[in-house]
């Protein structure tokens, strides 16, 4: 070890999270605000999806682990949200799936530890014309929707009040800010 302890906060999630070190993103903000505080270990895979995430969650969040995360912050549901591909392939997970697999993973960090604290991420909107422009039609239209994304974030917020577990809406966060399509995303 180089240096006494320190908490661990593991940011855990799809792209918003693995991007979330670019473009002076939230990542870099929380590794600057605590640095020397803590440590902040990234687990964000482009692309995947809360189905994705179940499959590694165990080796992410060992239970026998030495030491346990303080702050676990959760994002999946922007993938899960894009409708179901033509080919039957791609990241859509169905709305009841994406409620039970948020569960699981909850639920197992919940049970790693009293003092592990959990913040969750829900789905935020999309700026529906730019999606459309940077779709492909060749292979098949990708369907993300901000009613979709409305459904999966209400879904998201609902669960994690159930089980007790903060919540940041990004649905209605970001469309609170002025010309939110535009300066919201990158």
């Amino acid at each position: 070890m180089v240096a006494p302890a320190r908490p661990q906060f593991v940011l855990f999630g799809s792209s918003i999270v693995q991007l979330s070190y670019s473009h002076s993103g939230w990542g870099s903000f929380l590794s600057d605000i605590y640095s020397r505080k803590a440590d902040i270990i990234l687990r964000g895979y482009y692309g995947w999806n809360s189905r994705r995430a179940l499959q590694v969650l165990n080796q992410v969040f060992p239970k026998d682990a030495a030491t346990q995360p303080s702050l676990v912050i959760v994002y999946f549901g922007g993938n899960d949200s894009m409708g179901p591909h033509s080919s039957g392939l791609g990241p859509h997970v169905p709305l009841q799936e994406y409620i039970a697999n948020m569960r699981k993973i909850l639920v197992h960090i919940q049970s790693l530890s009293e003092k592990t604290r959990i913040i969750v991420l829900s789905c935020p909107p999309v700026n529906e014309e730019l999606v459309r422009g940077n779709t492909s039609t060749i292979f098949s239209e990708l369907v993300r929707t901000n009613a979709l994304c409305r459904s999966y974030s209400d879904a998201c917020i609902k669960l994690c009040q159930e089980l007790g577990v903060k919540v940041v809406d990004l649905f209605n966060a970001l469309q609170s800010i002025d010309d939110w399509k535009n300066v919201c995303f990158t």
